[in-house]
């Protein structure tokens, strides 16, 4: 065990460099979002590869930033009823859904992605609209995401088992973060929700 939480350790730090890295793509996204929008109204001119630059951004920034989402554990899950179950239940839910859902997901669109990509890079495949962007690059941002999102399931899978049999402490137990404040806004609406009807205040008809 100790070697193998040595490696999920090296997975994170890789995983949460690329992840940092990754997201500065967004100020360059709106950069050339800001140029392209300038020198299409004070020019009456744009090409279709700023538009398709733009997507491509976007998609290195979702598909790269997977992994550090997962490790931070900052993925979207439904935290109403995982809430109010106890700590072990969840950990035991977190190693079930790792290895029949996670992995399996991301290993086969790995899988499926790399011949995706391979095709259009021997090629060349470039795109279809006049002026655009070669394809494969884009393409290759697929299998290059899920790869690190595969191991990165690995690494969780090794840490929530050392942590479901007590031989490390759970980093994100008790740091609230944003599924702290969603699950309390949750727990707020819910609990609006309950609130009869007829002991809410009504205004009267004379305005009192």
């Amino acid at each position: 065990m100790t070697m193998l939480l040595a490696f999920a350790r090296a997975v994170d730090a890789v995983n949460a460099r690329i992840g940092k890295a990754a997201a500065w793509l967004i100020v360059v996204a709106i950069f050339v979002s800001a140029i392209n929008a300038v020198v299409r109204k004070a020019f009456d001119y744009s090409s279709n590869s700023w538009l398709e630059l733009q997507w491509v951004l976007f998609s290195a920034v979702f598909l790269l930033c997977a992994s550090w989402t997962l490790m931070d554990n900052e993925h979207i899950r439904i935290d109403i009823v995982n809430s109010h179950l106890r700590k072990r239940v969840r950990d035991g839910i977190d190693i079930f859904g790792h290895v029949f859902f996670l992995l399996p997901f991301s290993i086969l669109l790995l899988w499926t992605s790399w011949p995706f990509f391979l095709t259009s890079f021997e090629i060349n495949e470039q795109s279809l609209n006049a002026g655009g962007l070669p394809q494969w690059p884009a393409k290759f941002l697929v299998p290059l995401g899920f790869f690190f999102l595969t191991l990165q399931g690995f690494s969780e899978l090794i840490k929530r088992v050392a942590i479901f049999t007590g031989r490390m402490e759970d980093p994100h137990e008790g740091s609230g973060g944003s599924h702290a404040a969603l699950a309390a806004e949750a727990e707020r609406l819910l609990a609006e929700a309950k609130v009869p009807a007829s002991s809410k205040s009504v205004p009267s008809a004379s305005g009192e």
